[in-house]
């Protein structure tokens, strides 16, 4: 029986046996469902995560806090940054690596030159995640699996949330009409090869990575801005992003690191379910898109003081987090912060 959200046989069954899941011998299983089945996350040795794209890019910021590795341009080889996000990540439990892939840049050809560059072999990636249906999360998908479709195992899942493939509109200032922002075809991934599987619960993706599910809205002030817009049959309404997921770890001994893409639905809101649905209150990373770009001070102070409150090991804004969010986040919490640069390995070890 193949598994391909990661899993093998052994881990299956032995989360099978510990949720009373009886499994008739043959019968077909959705990946999805069976990571869904445990009852406990699984604890990593080592987390790599690298950045493959993101929107600032310096040959000479210095490495920090003794978890980055950043690339270092030579002539005629640099890295390239633009206005999207893209990560490639691995993990390690029980002495095996898996790898999987977390939303896809905007511009694919700068994608791809980043990833030449790291010397990543995206034909290992055991699983592709996109955090939501924004073009500058989604436009590299379709050339990146393209190009390393030969080694890329058939079947490999393609794990969204809710309302991915919907098309989307923003209200910019000044506008009276929204700009279409466009949308990503569920047929054109699947004509890839790879197989689309939506989840609205937490589902381990790879051995220790779970997307969210659906996030749970707690904070009084993460709200989505009304220029967010989504067109549902022929209408087009506020934009709440239900299906807006996270990727979650647990380190062993360490605690969460919190992989965000945008977190429009708020990055306060992100860990703290991250940490409900755990079942773990230590956070030792919170990474990710905090789409505070544009936000007004007192959203952004609020914010700060949750994830302050919060104590994580390390703190790495990147992409929508914004200048101002940046300078209050590294004025509040100095020692955990890191700025990040397209190109950045982070290591994680327990």
């Amino acid at each position: 029986m193949e598994m391909d959200s990661g899993l093998n046989r052994r881990d299956f069954l032995k989360y099978a046996a510990a949720t009373g899941v009886l499994v008739a011998s043959g019968e077909a299983l959705n990946p999805g469902a069976m990571a869904e089945a445990a009852t406990g996350f699984t604890e990593v040795d080592k987390l790599t995560i690298w950045i493959l794209a993101d929107n600032y890019y310096d040959t000479n910021e210095p490495d920090s806090n003794n978890i980055t590795k950043r690339y270092r341009s030579v002539a005629g080889k640099s890295m390239s940054a633009q206005h999207g996000l893209s990560y490639y990540i691995e993990t390690v439990v029980g002495g095996k690596t898996s790898a999987c892939m977390f939303d896809f840049g905007l511009d694919p050809a700068n994608v791809l030159n980043n990833i030449a560059l790291l010397g990543l072999d995206i034909g290992k990636t055991n699983a592709f995640s996109l955090s939501h249906g924004h073009y500058d999360h989604y436009t590299g998908a379709i050339s990146i699996i393209k190009q390393n479709q030969s080694k890329i195992a058939a079947g490999t899942p393609f794990y969204v949330g809710e309302e991915a493939f919907a098309r989307r509109y923003t209200m910019r200032p000044g506008a009276t009409e929204p700009t279409d922002i466009g949308q990503l075809s569920k047929e054109d991934i699947e004509a890839l090869g790879v197989k689309v599987v939506e989840t609205k619960t937490p589902t381990e993706i790879v051995p220790g990575a779970y997307v969210t599910g659906k996030i749970e809205r707690v904070t009084s002030y993460e709200k989505v801005p009304a220029s967010q817009q989504v067109k549902r049959g022929e209408k087009i309404e506020s934009d709440i992003f239900p299906g807006e997921q996270a990727v979650i770890f647990n380190v062993k001994g360490k605690g969460l690191v919190v992989l965000s893409g945008c977190a429009h639905c708020g990055i306060v809101n992100t860990v703290k379910h991250a940490q409900k649905i755990s079942g773990t209150e230590k956070v030792h990373a919170i990474m990710g898109g905090f789409h505070l770009i544009v936000a007004k001070p007192d959203l952004i102070q609020n914010t700060v003081a949750d994830i302050k409150a919060m104590k994580p090991g390390h703190i790495v804004g990147t992409h929508c987090t914004g200048f101002r969010a940046l300078v209050a986040l590294s004025k509040e919490m100095p020692e955990a912060f890191t700025i990040n640069t397209s190109g950045t390995k982070y290591t994680f070890t327990a």
